[in-house]
Protein backbone atom coordinates (compact mmCIF):
# COMPACT_ATOMS: atom_id res chain seq x y z
CA UNK A 1 0.00 0.00 0.00
CA UNK A 2 1.39 3.17 -1.53
CA UNK A 3 1.01 6.12 1.24
CA UNK A 4 1.17 10.35 0.40
CA UNK A 5 3.19 11.94 3.09
CA UNK A 6 4.13 15.34 3.85
CA UNK A 7 6.79 16.65 6.53
CA UNK A 8 7.51 20.49 7.43
CA UNK A 9 8.51 22.62 10.08
CA UNK A 10 8.91 26.63 10.32
CA UNK A 11 11.29 28.07 12.56
CA UNK A 12 8.50 31.24 13.33
CA UNK A 13 8.31 34.63 13.74
CA UNK A 14 10.21 35.46 16.65
CA UNK A 15 12.80 32.43 17.25
CA UNK A 16 16.45 32.48 15.68
CA UNK A 17 16.52 28.51 15.69
CA UNK A 18 14.16 25.64 15.47
CA UNK A 19 14.21 23.32 18.36
CA UNK A 20 11.57 21.40 16.35
CA UNK A 21 12.46 18.07 14.56
CA UNK A 22 11.32 14.86 12.81
CA UNK A 23 10.67 13.57 9.63
CA UNK A 24 8.58 10.49 7.80
CA UNK A 25 11.01 7.51 7.41
CA UNK A 26 10.08 4.74 4.99
CA UNK A 27 11.61 0.98 4.86
CA UNK A 28 9.99 -2.04 2.63
CA UNK A 29 7.58 -2.25 5.56
CA UNK A 30 6.21 0.23 6.31
CA UNK A 31 6.22 4.46 7.31
CA UNK A 32 7.67 6.19 10.42
CA UNK A 33 6.34 9.58 11.28
CA UNK A 34 8.03 11.87 14.09
CA UNK A 35 7.84 15.05 15.57
CA UNK A 36 9.39 16.11 17.92
CA UNK A 37 9.62 19.71 20.24
CA UNK A 38 13.00 19.94 21.81
CA UNK A 39 13.67 22.10 25.21
CA UNK A 40 16.33 23.25 27.39
CA UNK A 41 19.01 25.86 27.98
CA UNK A 42 20.82 27.30 25.04
CA UNK A 43 20.40 24.88 21.98
CA UNK A 44 20.18 22.29 24.03
CA UNK A 45 16.53 21.73 22.88
CA UNK A 46 17.83 21.34 19.20
CA UNK A 47 20.38 18.47 20.19
CA UNK A 48 17.37 16.69 21.83
CA UNK A 49 14.91 16.79 19.13
CA UNK A 50 17.98 15.99 16.93
CA UNK A 51 19.29 12.46 18.89
CA UNK A 52 15.81 11.87 18.48
CA UNK A 53 14.99 12.38 15.16
CA UNK A 54 18.25 10.63 14.05
CA UNK A 55 17.70 7.82 15.94
CA UNK A 56 14.23 6.80 15.01
CA UNK A 57 15.57 7.57 11.27
CA UNK A 58 18.25 4.98 11.70
CA UNK A 59 16.10 2.20 13.81
CA UNK A 60 13.61 2.33 11.52
CA UNK A 61 16.14 1.75 8.31
CA UNK A 62 17.15 -1.23 10.00
CA UNK A 63 14.20 -2.57 11.43
CA UNK A 64 12.34 -5.75 10.17
CA UNK A 65 8.96 -6.39 9.47
CA UNK A 66 6.61 -5.69 12.30
CA UNK A 67 3.51 -8.00 11.89
CA UNK A 68 0.75 -7.19 14.43
CA UNK A 69 0.03 -4.47 16.50
CA UNK A 70 1.61 -6.03 19.35
CA UNK A 71 5.05 -6.01 17.54
CA UNK A 72 4.23 -2.47 16.54
CA UNK A 73 3.77 -1.52 19.79
CA UNK A 74 6.39 -3.39 21.72
CA UNK A 75 8.93 -1.99 19.39
CA UNK A 76 7.94 1.88 19.59
CA UNK A 77 8.60 0.87 23.42
CA UNK A 78 11.58 -0.21 23.56
CA UNK A 79 12.98 2.20 20.99
CA UNK A 80 11.46 5.16 23.34
CA UNK A 81 13.17 3.47 26.22
CA UNK A 82 16.62 3.52 24.63
CA UNK A 83 16.53 6.78 23.14
CA UNK A 84 15.64 8.07 26.39
CA UNK A 85 18.36 6.61 28.01
CA UNK A 86 21.05 8.44 25.20
CA UNK A 87 19.33 11.14 25.47
CA UNK A 88 19.57 11.24 29.61
CA UNK A 89 23.46 10.21 29.15
CA UNK A 90 24.30 12.76 26.78
CA UNK A 91 22.14 15.66 29.35
CA UNK A 92 24.64 14.62 32.25
CA UNK A 93 28.22 13.82 30.15
CA UNK A 94 27.52 17.47 28.56
CA UNK A 95 27.37 20.57 30.64
CA UNK A 96 25.99 22.57 27.96
CA UNK A 97 23.17 20.14 27.51
CA UNK A 98 21.83 19.74 30.95
CA UNK A 99 18.02 19.35 31.61
CA UNK A 100 17.26 18.87 28.18
CA UNK A 101 14.83 17.08 26.38
CA UNK A 102 11.51 16.77 23.86
CA UNK A 103 8.31 15.82 23.00
CA UNK A 104 7.32 13.11 21.03
CA UNK A 105 4.76 12.27 18.71
CA UNK A 106 5.25 8.74 16.74
CA UNK A 107 3.03 7.08 14.01
CA UNK A 108 3.88 3.61 13.53
CA UNK A 109 1.87 2.82 9.40
CA UNK A 110 1.48 -0.52 8.60
CA UNK A 111 -1.09 -1.94 5.53
CA UNK A 112 -3.61 -3.11 8.44
CA UNK A 113 -3.16 -0.87 11.50
CA UNK A 114 -1.66 2.27 12.69
CA UNK A 115 0.81 2.37 16.12
CA UNK A 116 0.61 6.03 17.51
CA UNK A 117 2.82 7.01 20.81
CA UNK A 118 3.53 9.96 22.57
CA UNK A 119 5.51 12.37 25.38
CA UNK A 120 4.72 15.75 26.04
CA UNK A 121 2.47 18.24 24.70
CA UNK A 122 2.50 17.44 20.66
CA UNK A 123 -0.11 16.30 19.41
CA UNK A 124 -1.75 13.29 16.59
CA UNK A 125 -4.91 13.85 15.15
CA UNK A 126 -6.39 11.29 13.09
CA UNK A 127 -9.30 12.03 9.99
CA UNK A 128 -11.26 8.84 9.36
CA UNK A 129 -14.91 7.52 8.43
CA UNK A 130 -15.63 8.65 12.34
CA UNK A 131 -14.62 12.45 11.94
CA UNK A 132 -11.25 14.58 12.76
CA UNK A 133 -10.49 13.94 16.37
CA UNK A 134 -7.20 14.05 18.76
CA UNK A 135 -5.65 11.08 20.04
CA UNK A 136 -3.22 12.26 22.53
CA UNK A 137 -3.68 13.79 25.53
CA UNK A 138 -1.35 16.47 26.22
CA UNK A 139 1.19 15.55 29.32
CA UNK A 140 1.11 19.01 30.97
CA UNK A 141 0.09 20.78 34.34
CA UNK A 142 -2.87 22.52 32.92
CA UNK A 143 -4.27 19.41 31.03
CA UNK A 144 -4.46 17.33 34.16
CA UNK A 145 -5.84 20.70 36.40
CA UNK A 146 -8.63 20.34 33.48
CA UNK A 147 -9.15 16.46 33.68
CA UNK A 148 -9.16 16.63 37.83
CA UNK A 149 -11.98 19.44 37.63
CA UNK A 150 -9.63 22.18 38.97
CA UNK A 151 -10.02 25.00 35.87
CA UNK A 152 -11.56 24.77 33.13
CA UNK A 153 -10.69 24.65 29.67
CA UNK A 154 -11.52 28.12 28.69
CA UNK A 155 -9.15 28.92 31.94
CA UNK A 156 -6.37 27.04 30.54
CA UNK A 157 -6.29 28.68 27.30
CA UNK A 158 -4.51 31.81 28.65
CA UNK A 159 -3.11 29.94 32.15
CA UNK A 160 0.31 31.61 33.54
CA UNK A 161 1.47 28.04 33.54
CA UNK A 162 0.47 26.80 30.35
CA UNK A 163 3.56 25.67 29.23
CA UNK A 164 4.66 23.25 32.23
CA UNK A 165 5.03 19.56 30.76
CA UNK A 166 4.84 16.88 33.01
CA UNK A 167 6.39 14.17 31.01
CA UNK A 168 9.32 14.74 28.29
CA UNK A 169 11.70 12.69 26.69
CA UNK A 170 15.30 12.71 28.31
CA UNK A 171 14.62 14.62 31.35
CA UNK A 172 14.87 11.26 33.83
CA UNK A 173 16.29 7.90 33.49
CA UNK A 174 12.45 6.57 33.41
CA UNK A 175 9.89 7.30 31.49
CA UNK A 176 6.27 6.23 30.18
CA UNK A 177 5.14 6.68 26.85
CA UNK A 178 1.01 6.49 26.13
CA UNK A 179 0.78 4.01 23.09
CA UNK A 180 -2.60 3.32 22.00
CA UNK A 181 -3.34 1.29 17.77
CA UNK A 182 -5.61 1.71 15.55
CA UNK A 183 -7.36 -0.61 12.55
CA UNK A 184 -7.08 1.00 8.86
CA UNK A 185 -10.15 0.84 7.18
CA UNK A 186 -8.79 3.19 4.25
CA UNK A 187 -8.91 7.17 3.56
CA UNK A 188 -7.19 7.69 7.26
CA UNK A 189 -5.26 10.99 7.32
CA UNK A 190 -3.25 10.81 10.67
CA UNK A 191 -1.76 14.65 11.70
CA UNK A 192 1.31 14.97 13.73
CA UNK A 193 3.04 18.54 14.78
CA UNK A 194 3.87 20.63 17.52
CA UNK A 195 2.42 23.02 20.25
CA UNK A 196 3.62 25.67 17.74
CA UNK A 197 0.87 25.05 15.74
CA UNK A 198 -2.09 23.84 18.48
CA UNK A 199 -1.56 26.93 19.80
CA UNK A 200 -2.50 29.33 16.98
CA UNK A 201 -5.21 26.67 15.48
CA UNK A 202 -8.83 24.89 16.82
CA UNK A 203 -9.19 21.56 15.41
CA UNK A 204 -12.59 22.83 13.56
CA UNK A 205 -9.44 25.18 11.86
CA UNK A 206 -7.59 22.01 11.28
CA UNK A 207 -9.99 20.19 9.89
CA UNK A 208 -11.39 22.37 7.48
CA UNK A 209 -8.18 23.15 6.16
CA UNK A 210 -7.54 19.48 5.67
CA UNK A 211 -10.90 19.19 3.33
CA UNK A 212 -10.53 23.05 1.27
CA UNK A 213 -6.92 22.35 0.28
CA UNK A 214 -6.46 20.34 -2.24
CA UNK A 215 -3.45 18.10 -1.68
CA UNK A 216 -1.84 17.53 2.39
CA UNK A 217 1.09 19.71 1.10
CA UNK A 218 -1.51 22.66 0.46
CA UNK A 219 -2.70 22.14 3.74
CA UNK A 220 0.45 21.37 5.51
CA UNK A 221 1.53 24.58 4.01
CA UNK A 222 -1.63 26.84 5.05
CA UNK A 223 -1.02 25.58 8.89
CA UNK A 224 1.97 27.23 9.08
CA UNK A 225 1.10 30.35 7.09
CA UNK A 226 -1.68 30.85 9.05
CA UNK A 227 0.39 30.19 12.66
CA UNK A 228 2.68 32.71 11.21
CA UNK A 229 0.12 35.41 10.87
CA UNK A 230 -1.02 34.96 14.23
CA UNK A 231 2.22 35.19 15.88
CA UNK A 232 4.29 32.44 15.32
CA UNK A 233 5.80 32.87 18.60
CA UNK A 234 7.27 29.18 18.78
CA UNK A 235 8.38 26.81 16.26
CA UNK A 236 5.94 25.23 14.02
CA UNK A 237 6.09 21.82 12.43
CA UNK A 238 3.58 19.25 10.16
CA UNK A 239 3.68 15.71 9.20
CA UNK A 240 0.79 14.23 7.24
CA UNK A 241 0.36 10.41 6.48
CA UNK A 242 -2.50 9.50 4.02
CA UNK A 243 -3.74 6.23 3.50
CA UNK A 244 -5.16 5.40 0.28
CA UNK A 245 -9.58 5.07 0.02
CA UNK A 246 -10.16 1.38 -0.40
CA UNK A 247 -12.18 0.93 -3.75
CA UNK A 248 -15.72 -0.25 -3.17
CA UNK A 249 -16.62 -3.76 -4.68
CA UNK A 250 -18.07 -3.68 -8.15
CA UNK A 251 -21.96 -4.33 -7.83
CA UNK A 252 -22.78 -7.64 -8.40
Amino acid sequence: MELAYTFKTDTGQIRTHNEDNGGIFVNEHGTLAIVADGMGGHLAGDVASEMTRAFFEEAWRENTELLSVKEAENWLREKVYSVNEKLYQHSITHSDCQGMGTTIVAAICMNDFMTLGHIGDSRIYVQNEFGFSQKTEDHTLVHELVRTGQITEKEAENHPRKNVILRALGTEREISIDIQSLQIEGGELLLLCSDGLTNKLEQKEMRELLDVNESIEEAANSFIEIANERGGEDNITVAIVLYPKVEEESSR
